[in-house]
């Protein structure tokens, strides 16, 4: 039979209609203003003080829409953003060194629909409101941090080598060797020979020479740099849950960092501004914590404290820090235990190495030390506060010697080692950033876009609407039905693939609404001269589809290749419409042909007898 379609197409179609309802649904439900709280450290919060926020926020007279306290993270759900805002500022005073105070804008969407994994599409900065930064990172920091790495390595090796020496000094030429004798000259060369073939040796008088970095090598550690801090950046902002985030690379020493649903840019430059390192030392093992806990701190060690306030002795000389560690993972160890692998760079191995065969059985501390400001309350006024915390995170015994590859245990969960494995990872920035652009959108403003959208996209809708059902009447209505089928699955679509909708986007749909018509306008305008030709309703029908069905094709691939070229090559707002518009083209191409066929095919299919077609 010609006009008919079997059981399961029927089915197919249908199911994607309901998918398509179903998962658009989310996005008619907004978001609530939120308050999230997460864990400072790598341990994560605890139902007490989940139970600790709650109450203050009831005790300040705050109206909780809901509070949510699940995986070790908090969220508390207000009706307006003014209370959102307050309980904010209360809740980073009482919770300071404790827990990660962040704005938000929590969807709302019904619990039935999270459990059907439906989630509203995460809104871009010009639709959400949110702040947008421009970082400059200071490649010269960057330079002299690498300059004096490598004058203590050089250090190190000549000590190691038993090699005397007058200096060894960073200079504004470069790093500055001073020999006191030929004798000394010779072995020293053959030690850089060895140890630093990178760098550059040229003799500037009798017994001294200048080492420097080559082009190439600080090419590559700017770029390293750069790579480093936005790896850096992106896990800061991951942490404070803000809806697609967006850090990335401009230019060779900028980074563009947009936050869309932040409303507080003080906590974002906090954020971002926030500099830390990581230092592995040994634990002091040799005098007692009490003594030095009552003020007799011996020479070369230090007192510090572990993630749960507790006193930890330990040395002044630092092993190896976090910018010589090129890698580290989470995972098991063969004891079944949470375990953290880390890989050290070839100076970094070279020191624990020697470390580790010396001091097999001794206990090893890392420390992480972060320099940042934070924003207190103070008789009524916001004053921003700079301090240094360090803290020790891990302290596990050394087992056996280890340099390049080596295991971090004593950890309490996987989790522990995931969070830890992070932080060395990526702890640290590799260099300082500045901010040099700053640009708030209010929410006011993002919903301002958003009305001016709706509308856009309302009044395009209707206009068609219009036009199909007084150009091709009956025919027209099924076209209509597959324009409105069309919306809901690519807005769908646009939610399961937790896509960001900027106002280009929007755009985007605008023009798929135009674009989903033009199929059936193709496949009416071939159905009516069929009908012109002589030819019977029920083969018009089949001959206009068929013949329709090849233009359509050729059409909306051309389109779709401009879409996917877009989306390779554009940056930002480009990348937002060309993934509407492809998948825009995609879900047109199947609700314009297949599914106003099945629509067709229920009203004038070969089972019925058809005379005229309202067309």
């Amino acid at each position: 039979m010609q006009n008919h379609f079997p059981l399961w197409k029927n089915i197919l179609v249908l199911t994607f209609l309901v998918i398509g309802i179903l998962y658009s649904l989310p996005n008619l439900y907004g978001n609530d203003p939120a308050v999230q709280l997460g864990s400072s450290s790598a341990t994560p919060l605890q139902q007490g003080q989940a139970n600790e926020v709650e109450a203050a926020i009831k005790s300040a007279g705050f109206t909780l829409k809901a509070f949510e306290f699940k995986d070790g993270k908090i969220l508390a759900r207000f009706n307006n953003t003014d209370e959102q805002l307050k309980a904010a500022d209360l809740l980073r005073d009482k919770m300071s060194g404790k827990a990660t105070v962040a704005l938000n804008l929590a969807p709302a969407t019904p619990a039935w629909l999270n459990k059907l994994g439906a989630q509203p599409m995460h809104l871009g900065l010009d639709l959400r409101g949110g702040v947008h930064f421009t970082l400059e990172v200071d490649m010269d920091s960057a330079l002299k941090q690498a300059e004096e790495r490598y004058t203590n390595d050089i250090r190190t090796a000549f000590r190691d080598a038993k090699i005397r020496y007058q200096s060894v000094s960073k200079e504004a030429a470069g790093i500055k060797v001073v020999l006191p004798n030929e004798e000394s000259k010779v072995s020293a060369v053959a030690v850089l020979n060895k140890d630093f073939r990178n760098l550059d040796l040229a003799e500037t008088g009798a017994n001294e020479f200048v080492l420097t970095i080559p082009e190439r090598d600080l090419r590559e550690i700017k770029k390293s740099a750069l790579g480093q801090n936005i790896t850096t950046l992106r896990n800061r902002v991951n942490e404070l849950g803000v809806a697609e985030p967006i850090v990335q690379q401009q230019g060779d020493s900028r980074i563009v960092v947009q936050l869309p649903g932040v409303q507080d840019t003080t906590r974002a430059k906090e954020l971002l501004g926030t500099t830390a390192t990581l230092e592995y030392r040994l634990v002091d093992v040799e005098h007692d914590v009490q003594s030095v806990l009552n003020g007799h701190e011996p020479v070369g060690s230090r007192l510090y404290k572990d993630k749960n306030g507790n006193p930890v002795l330990l040395k002044r000389a630092v092993i190896v820090t976090g910018d010589q560690i090129t890698d580290a993972s989470s995972g098991l160890d063969q004891d079944g235990s949470p375990a953290v692998f880390i890989t050290l760079d070839n100076a970094g191995a070279k020191k624990m190495g020697k470390m580790t065969q010396d001091n097999i059985g001794k206990p090893m501390a890392v420390v992480f030390i972060e320099y940042k400001s934070e924003t207190k309350i103070v008789d009524g006024q916001k004053v921003q506060h700079k301090e240094k915390v360090e803290k020790v995170i891990s302290v596990a015994t050394i087992r056996d010697s280890f340099s390049k590859r080596f295991q971090t245990t004593g950890l309490d969960s996987p989790q522990e080692a995931r969070t830890l494995a992070l932080l060395l990872r990526a702890g640290a920035l590799a260099a300082p950033v500045e901010i040099v652009e700053e640009r708030t959108v209010g929410p006011s403003l993002g919903q301002e876009n958003i009305d001016q959208g709706k509308m856009s996209i309302i009044a395009g809708f209707m206009l068609v609407v219009f036009f199909m059902i007084v150009y091709y009447r009956g025919f027209g209505l099924i076209a209509n039905f597959a324009l409105i089928f069309n919306v809901l699955l690519l807005i769908a679509i646009m939610s399961i693939l937790q896509a960001t909708l900027t106002l280009p986007g929007m755009a985007g749909i605008v023009l798929t609404v135009g674009m989903a018509v033009d199929a059936n306008v193709l496949i009416n305008e071939r159905i009516r001269e069929e009908l012109r030709h002589g030819n019977s309703p029920q083969t018009s029908i089949f001959t206009g589809y068929e013949k329709a069905f090849a233009t359509i094709l050729d059409s909306n691939v051309t389109h779709f290749i401009v879409a996917v070229l877009l989306f390779a090559f554009g940056t930002g707002p480009v990348k937002g419409f060309a993934l509407v518009l492809s998948v825009g083209i995609v879900t047109s191409l199947f609700t314009s042909v297949t599914g106003t066929r099945m629509l067709v095919n229920w009203i004038y299919g070969s089972h019925r007898q058809v005379e005229k077609l309202s067309i």
